[in-house]
């Protein structure tokens, strides 16, 4: 059994507010509604940047797709126009240049399918573009919302550790000068209970537990010396003693 001071008793308290104290800031620390929106955030990030991937790629793929229509298109209007000069000097046998006529009739017709081909490629290649630069614009506004929340986040980490260091002193304040055997029991039920190993007894109710004791427990710690650290028979919490824990 452990014994000590009356006035060490109730400095347990002292250690137990602190120690509630920094467990909620932590707790808070854990569960900032930036942290959520952060890991939002990153995840639509990182989809934007491979959606961009994909869509770059196609852009990339319309551009050659553009430049190898008009290239073939320029081959057929090379031809037409090579022809055309030769027929327009009449050079050539008559069959010859009846033959030319009807090759730039083929080739008229060619390049006009050739050129329907090149517009199509080009509205692709259009879409494309713009849906890169939708995504990016996406991407944009996602990186500065993520940047403002990255703020809020460490501003508000700033003040939540600021206060844990002040808890910190506070309850190493309280805790200095008790006995060992005190603060490693202390230590060991706060372990088992949720953080708690202290609790007032307020008008005959654990505060630790919130149940009523018993009227053989009521008349057990009546009886107890002022030095002896009462249990709570139910979470078995230091139960510490005051003027109005009505005994």
């Amino acid at each position: 059994m452990v014994n000590a001071a009356p006035q060490d008793q109730w400095r347990l308290l002292d250690v137990q507010a602190n120690d509630t104290k920094l467990a909620q800031l932590a707790h808070r620390r854990r569960t900032l509604p930036e942290l959520a929106q952060i890991a939002d955030l990153e995840a639509r990030i990182a989809s934007l940047d491979s959606r961009l991937v994909l869509a770059r790629t196609k852009v990339g793929d319309c551009e050659r797709a553009v430049a190898k229509a008009e290239a073939d298109v320029e081959v057929v209007r090379s031809r037409a126009r090579r022809n055309q000069q030769r027929l327009d000097a009449g050079q050539g046998a008559p069959k010859e240049l009846q033959a030319m006529q009807h090759e730039l009739e083929s080739l008229a017709h060619r390049q006009s399918v050739l050129e329907d081909e090149e517009l199509e490629v080009m509205e692709t290649l259009e879409t494309a573009q713009q849906d890169v630069a939708a995504l990016e614009a996406d991407r944009a506004t996602a990186l500065a919302s993520l940047e403002e929340a990255a703020g809020r986040r460490d501003a508000a980490f700033g003040t939540i550790d600021a206060d844990r260091r002040a808890a910190g002193d506070a309850r190493s304040a309280a805790a200095a000068g008790l006995p060992a055997d005190l603060l490693a029991l202390y230590d060991r039920v706060a372990g088992a209970n949720g953080g708690v190993g202290a609790a007032r007894l307020h008008q005959r109710r654990c505060e630790g537990c919130r149940l009523e004791l018993t009227a053989a427990d009521i008349g057990r710690i009546r009886v107890a010396a002022p030095d002896t650290v009462i249990r709570c028979e139910e979470c078995g919490r230091i139960l510490i003693r005051t003027a109005d824990s009505g005994l």
